[in-house]
């Protein structure tokens, strides 16, 4: 056994030293703010000195402006310029696509490209956050937000740039909030990118309304020449997602009925969400309240 444990920390040791970087983004209303956290390895408590960034929108929005830049990484390198015999930063992380090749189009357009640094002096560089927020922006609609790397821009460099990093990016979408946030699902709505289908009637035009979600309708649609609202659509919907979690990336929330995990496992499409399909099976809109969402 002492041979083993041995072995198991000499290969522990020779393993190379790593970080992880999360980068994603949270919303309200319609802004959107941008969030990193470092998870490092055990041998190497790293931190980051930059960012090379790309943001991008889509559904037809723009980014309006940008708020909020993190204290910590105030160093704009894209924007530095010597007037003078000076350095002077003009203050804003946002890259000129005319000035720099690779570089989103800025404000008023779908995406922007980040540089963002702080000042460090290795190892002094303690004082930089492992987690935090970098920085908020606003846009002009509904849409959903992609973040990855800007290699032009440098990409997620650490303190210590012989290390490599493992960056990991999740987006966010800024759906207004048709959902009442009074509803014990409220929570899970947001983590499962707020959903068109739980809000029902409550869904603000021009985007498509589901009145019949909560009653067994997984597909916004009505079948056969009685028109059916639930029916064997909504039954394969709900098969699809049988015992499926709330982490699962495959899970349609559409064929979560009832908004409640049920049992240990916390599945969200289970018998619970069954036993609704089946009590409204083959019924047509008018044998519906069609009033959902619902406490």
């Amino acid at each position: 056994m002492k041979k083993v444990l041995v072995t198991l920390v000499v290969l522990a040791l020779a393993l190379p030293a790593w970080a992880r970087v999360d980068i994603w983004c949270t919303t309200e209303g319609n802004e959107v703010t941008v969030n990193f956290r470092v998870v490092p390895s055990p041998a190497e408590p790293n931190k980051v000195s930059g960012f090379g960034l790309d943001i991008t929108v889509d559904s037809g929005a723009k980014i309006k402006s940008i708020s909020n830049l993190s204290a910590d990484y105030w160093v704009y390198p894209g924007s530095i310029v010597i007037l003078n015999g000076e350095v002077n930063d003009v203050g804003t992380p946002i890259g000129d696509p005319v000035k720099f090749p690779g570089t989103l189009g800025g404000l008023d357009t779908n995406g922007v490209s980040l540089e963002m640094g702080a000042l460090h002096d290795p190892p002094g560089d303690a004082h930089l956050p492992s987690s935090g927020a970098l920085l908020k922006f606003k846009v002009d609609k509904d849409c959903c937000v992609t973040i990855r790397e800007n290699a032009v821009r440098g990409g997620v460099v650490l303190t210590n740039p012989s290390i490599p990093v493992d960056p990991n990016f999740t987006g966010c979408c800024t759906l207004s909030d048709c959902y009442p946030k009074a509803y014990i699902h409220y929570n899970d709505w947001v983590t499962l990118r707020k959903p068109d289908c739980w809000c029902g009637k409550l869904v603000p035009a021009p985007r498509t309304k589901w009145p019949y979600q909560c009653d067994g309708d997984a597909n916004n649609d009505v079948q056969g020449l009685p028109k059916y609202r639930v029916y064997t659509n909504d039954f394969n919907t709900l098969v699809a997602n049988w015992k499926k979690t709330i982490t699962d990336p495959t899970l349609n929330p559409c064929a979560d009925f009832d908004r409640l995990p049920q049992g240990l496992p916390k599945y969200r499409v289970y018998t619970y969400d069954f036993n609704i399909l089946v009590a409204n099976w083959k019924k047509v809109d008018t044998q519906l309240p069609g009033n959902c969402p619902r406490p």
